[in-house]
């Protein structure tokens, strides 16, 4: 017998050995359990997870999995995932064997989140945890399906709507911020790059390029907990060149012009998302433009470039996405009549061609000789 209860606190503990991956014999002790059959569960989960067996819970599937994809990860994207296990998942299906969740039991999970309003993108984000849990499980413990991918998918990728501003709209937004020339000049350069909020954040001097004109993105701001992040940006392709308008050139000339005291590496915005987020709501207020997210305003820069009939190409390139499919999945619908355009100028090129066909002289054809009866 490995669980034994303490006469002095009353309460149930374990001891036993397990061989680890590296094939090293260790001995376990775990103590403080309430009743016999807590520590007896926690031994067996002990055990199925060394042995790499999936007679284990899911809680402690989700313990090697996270345990797992750590080192792989941002710690930003890290601490996402075990929020959204925690506070969306494993409330459900932590005690559960992993062997016993079945896609019906899936499926009513699934109702349950829908029932409550989330977005449709967040929905479709919890169900990739799930996926991503089980093929885990079917990769490294000889899970036989993924009962995730056979209860079907929730929600969308991408949202139906998505807010953005038009040019007008931007130019009486940035007009209400005459009085402060270091938010101007982050929300100048969030609309004419499309450079995401985390890139504008790592910027510093040195990351200006005025020969070039234009702007290396190399890192990326977040603060998690209370310390600021400066880490590689989201995906290898978002470190890129972004070439700026000369206009925009000029503003940063003006704006490095007036810093005091700075150390080009430090950064050229000292602040947080939450300010960012402050200072577009004030101004929105101010100017009575419409409110957006400020990662919307990679949208509005994206949508602008969608509609002047850019390059999918380039503007993946320019906004850092890996895919051109991602840009053109997530862009493409925000100018609906721009396949409308595309049938006008077809028409305008047959028109065109009718017009410089009659202008020449039409082809004579001789008629073709009529054939002798064959009898």
């Amino acid at each position: 017998m490995s669980v034994y209860k303490n006469p002095k606190t009353g309460k149930w503990y374990c001891i036993f050995r397990v061989t680890d991956w590296t094939g090293k014999r260790k001995q376990v002790k775990k103590s403080g359990f309430a009743r016999r059959a807590d520590a007896l569960e926690y031994e067996r989960d002990m055990l199925a997870k060394e042995s790499g067996s999936l007679d284990m819970t899911f809680g402690a599937l989700v313990d090697l999995y996270m345990a797992d994809v750590k080192p792989r990860l941002r710690p930003t994207t890290y601490d996402s995932k075990v929020w959204t296990f925690e506070k969306k998942i494993l409330p459900y299906f932590r005690d559960q064997n992993v062997v016993d969740i079945t896609p019906a039991k899936i499926r009513k999970w699934q109702a349950e989140m829908m029932s409550r309003g989330y977005a449709p993108t967040y929905l479709k984000t919890m169900h990739g945890q799930m996926v991503a849990v089980f093929n885990y499980a079917m990769k490294y413990y000889s899970l036989p399906s993924n009962p995730a991918v056979a209860a079907g998918s929730m929600g969308k990728r991408n949202a139906d709507d998505m807010d953005f501003w038009t040019l007008d709209e931007f130019e009486r937004f940035i007009a209400g911020m005459d009085g402060d020339p270091t938010a101007s000049m982050a929300f100048n350069l969030l609309f004419w790059t499309g450079m995401r909020e985390g890139e504008l954040l790592a910027l510093t001097l040195n990351d200006v390029d005025f020969k070039r004109s234009g702007v290396h993105i190399r890192r990326s701001y977040t603060r998690l907990g209370q310390e600021d992040l400066i880490q590689e940006p989201k995906t290898p392709k978002s470190r890129r060149f972004i070439p700026c308008p000369a206009f925009l050139m000029d503003m940063l000339r003006d704006f490095s012009a007036r810093l005091y005291e700075y150390d080009p590496e430090e950064r050229l915005f000292p602040f947080t998302k939450h300010w960012v987020n402050e200072q577009l709501k004030r101004c929105c207020k101010r100017t009575g433009v419409k409110v957006i997210r400020v990662h919307d305003i990679r949208h509005s820069h994206a949508s602008m470039l969608v509609d002047s009939g850019a390059d999918p190409l380039l503007i993946a390139d320019r906004l850092g996405h890996e895919k051109v499919s991602t840009t053109l999945g997530t862009y493409s619908h925000l100018y609906p009549d721009r396949g409308q355009a595309l049938a006008s100028t077809l028409g305008d090129l047959k028109a065109q061609h009718d017009r410089e066909a009659g202008a020449a002289s039409p082809p004579v054809y001789d008629d073709p000789p009529t054939p002798e009866p064959d009898f």
